[in-house]
């Protein structure tokens, strides 16, 4: 494969700085499919922590004694479901690019009483990962901030084993949607770098991935828009301006909720959270 692409890395940079200090999730993990007993196994940190648009173990047929790669693993939300998942003869491994995150996600681990989940810091265009190593590959909501995605799925058929599946979740936008984001990739690259379903189709069967499918998706109103990017932005409008009396961050923050909601009525209907699933031959 060749080097990683020095504007690519920039892009990558920016979107771990941005997740490094978000606090706010962009949605809970119940309204993202996640079952109540589920979570009920779960640190609370790992719940509190969660970042996803959808549930990839739900289409998973994850056995005991599999190996288990989570692509941008983040808190671990993931990790510890597929740990208890796999059992004690099975294998997860995660991978994340941001320390903060592997942070929260170890801690989340020990308190979870799991020792078949490690952590390993790196990037998902190129895998710290052997070849034909796993039988699962998932990833939640992460892929759509890679500016290098078909590198993403080149990665993904790499370490999978013959016969390996993987199931992920994604943001994707519609066409219209993805024309007038490519115009922001510079500005905000971890909005800005979601693509559309079709988009994610070609790479995988470009990386030789087969029985390629989108097993469901679900179109984003505007309500829901808000209620998964808002806390985010409003915190950072009052980031913005620490030094600000309390009255001008209270406007500033009003000011972004009202840009949101705007935004959120305009994109309402282009954008999805879709999973999909392909198999290694």
């Amino acid at each position: 494969m060749n080097d990683l692409s020095p504007a690519a890395d920039k892009l990558r940079r920016a979107v771990s700085d941005t997740y490094a200090h978000v606090a706010a999730p962009c949605t809970g993990p119940l309204a993202a499919g996640y079952a109540e007993e589920q979570l009920r196994e779960l640190p609370s940190d790992a719940a509190e922590d969660f970042y996803g648009c959808g549930n990839p173990l739900a289409f998973a047929e994850v056995r005991p004694g599999q190996t288990v790669l989570d692509l941008g693993s983040g808190a671990g939300l993931d990790l510890v479901l597929a740990g208890h998942a796999v059992g004690p003869t099975g294998r997860v491994i995660g991978v994340d690019m941001t320390d903060a995150m592997i942070a929260r996600a170890r801690k989340n681990i020990a308190r979870a009483g799991l020792t078949n989940v490690e952590i390993r810091s790196g990037i998902i265009e190129k895998l710290p990962v052997d070849d034909a190593s796993v039988d699962w590959v998932i990833s939640n909501c992460v892929i759509s901030l890679s500016p290098e995605k078909q590198r993403v799925f080149d990665e993904v058929s790499r370490v999978l084993k013959p016969g390996g599946k993987m199931v992920i979740s994604d943001i994707v936008v519609d066409d219209k949607l993805e024309r007038i984001l490519r115009l922001l990739t510079h500005v905000a690259p971890s909005i800005a770098l979601a693509r559309t379903e079709a988009h994610y189709l070609a790479a995988m069967r470009a990386s030789g991935l087969v029985d390629v499918d989108v097993k469901s998706r679900h179109v984003y109103e505007a309500d829901h828009l808000v209620g998964m990017f808002g806390d985010a932005i409003r915190e950072g409008a009052a980031e913005a301006c620490p030094v600000a009396s309390l009255a001008t961050r209270v406007r500033t923050s009003a000011t972004a909720n009202v840009l949101l909601r705007a935004v959120a009525r305009q994109v309402a209907g282009h954008v999805s959270s879709s999973k999909f699933s392909a198999r290694k031959p």
